[in-house]
């Protein structure tokens, strides 16, 4: 019998699955696809354009996924100061970016500025004095906070009539780089650079000489509720494993303001931020000037009396609803799967990988805790992130001097290395490490030093073709 309206529903769905086919967005089936290239469960898609961090995971029920596209939206929200019609207001008064996306363009990593004459961007810079506060953390500087902000509702964005007098910026940050060249035996050269920050106009006194500085670029944001949802008892057994092997890998353990208690830290480059919660308001209020309940002060420091006094937007800026769903589309968005998995160069590199000891801290296979109330399609999922969230001494050369609660001042937090070879595809950003100074993956290895030496010296006296299969291994995970 004709049925238009089941007619038209078939026309409908068949276009839908033409469309995301031709995108590249279906979802990761284990019928269709070998089990080692799901690096999310069923959270995996393959998508491997410039939405390829993007894509909420498929498992997402109806409900998740309309309150998922609210945290995108608020993701991609131009905030702005109170009298402006271009933007939701409560930006500043000192800020880095405007909005999210700002820094973390297409969910990737940020990178350093084109030129030395532009300001950073998608980097910021921490800083401390000696000491611990009550709670373990870093001393802030009394006039400049616990990093510098190098944007201010200035002039060119406020209603000066209206809000009073321009807010000055904190500084003008800038990268300068020293170069270097290091030898592999055969006579190959690789140039590497070390960054050197260039702080201008300070606009309320030197820093002081016992103040510690830290460059940090944005880190890629999928995948992260995997790190969340990952037990604490796996990775205190990962780091006895490790230690078994002679290596040193720690948890870092912070304050957690959203609970009131000490945690594990699994969040940022020293793993001192313990869930996505205080992840998002922390950056919301350090980085775009967005109060929240969870941090309800600005960031003025009694020095900078004009940004103490200048008009809030609202109170709180960013609301507890808005939190909430920038939390659940982190935890939501899907990752891309694994490539050329059975390409021979692919699997050699595999084999060194391992050999190199690189796998020993970039552990390729983990599972989730068996409950993961938050969002439960994430519990009981096996994944393969590459990272262990676990501190590493990284040598003398990586060292930024800042200890950050248990984290010591050669310490790093392992980095996932999922999705990484499609980092230029998605926002045309290669820069790795902390400081963004490795341009690529082989540039990255060879700055490794501390614990990560053997893995460094393993890579340095392979042959040129297993050099370039480890690398073409790294990035098809």
């Amino acid at each position: 019998m004709h049925n238009p309206a089941l007619l038209k529903s078939l026309v409908c769905s068949f276009v839908l699955v033409l469309g995301l086919l031709a995108a590249g967005a279906i979802a990761v089936t284990r019928d269709k696809i070998d089990e080692t290239a799901l690096s999310a469960g069923t959270f995996t898609v393959e998508r491997f354009d410039k939405a390829a961090y993007s894509e909420p995971a498929p498992v997402l029920n109806n409900k998740q996924r309309h309150f998922f596209m609210v945290g995108r939206n608020v993701f991609h929200r131009q905030w702005a100061s109170i009298n402006s019609l271009n933007g939701d207001w409560g930006l500043g008064p000192t800020f880095i970016a405007d909005r999210c996306s700002a820094c973390h363009v297409n969910a990737g990593r940020g990178g350093p500025p084109a030129s030395r004459d532009e300001q950073l961007l998608s980097m910021l810079v921490r800083l401390s004095l000696p000491g611990e506060d009550k709670h373990g953390s870093p001393r802030p500087h009394p006039h400049y906070g616990d990093q510098l902000q190098n944007r201010s509702l200035d002039g060119r964005n406020v209603d000066l009539a209206y809000a009073g007098s321009p807010v000055p910026p904190e500084a003008d940050l800038y990268m300068d780089w020293e170069e270097r060249v290091f030898s592999f035996p055969e006579g190959e050269t690789v140039e590497l650079r070390a960054p050197k920050l260039r702080i201008e106009n300070l606009n309320f006194g030197p820093l002081g000489t016992e103040t510690m500085m830290s460059v940090r670029i944005a880190q890629p944001i999928f995948g992260l509720g995997f790190l969340e949802a990952v037990s604490e008892q796996t990775l205190a057994d990962i780091a006895r494993w490790q230690k078994a092997q002679g290596f040193n890998g720690r948890p870092n353990y912070v304050w957690d303001s959203v609970n009131n208690r000490t945690a594990l830290g699994r969040f940022g480059w020293k793993a001192n931020q313990p869930s996505l919660k205080q992840q998002i308001a922390t950056a919301a209020i350090g980085d775009m000037g967005l109060a929240s309940r969870l941090f309800p002060d600005q960031n003025c420091p009694p020095a900078q009396e004009i940004c103490a006094r200048h008009l809030p937007g609202n109170v709180p800026e960013i609301i507890n609803h808005e939190i909430d769903a920038l939390e659940l589309w982190l935890q939501g968005l899907a990752v891309p799967a694994r490539r050329d998995i059975n390409d021979p160069e692919v699997r050699l590199g595999e084999k060194l990988f391992a050999e190199a000891k690189c796998a020993v801290c970039h552990v390729p296979e983990m599972k989730t805790a068996a409950t993961f109330p938050p969002l439960p399609q994430l519990a009981n999922q096996t994944f393969r992130a590459y990272t262990d969230l676990l501190l590493h001494d990284m040598g003398e050369e990586l060292a930024d001097g800042r200890p950050d609660f248990k984290a010591g001042p050669r310490d790093w937090r392992t980095p996932p290395l999922w999705g990484l070879g499609l980092s230029q595809t998605v926002n045309g950003s290669t820069a790795m490490l902390h400081d963004g100074r490795a341009r690529n993956v082989t540039e990255a290895i060879l700055w490794h030093g501390g614990e990560a030496q053997v893995s460094r010296e393993a890579y340095r006296s392979m042959n040129k073709a297993d050099r370039a299969a480890l690398v073409r291994f790294i990035e098809s995970i």
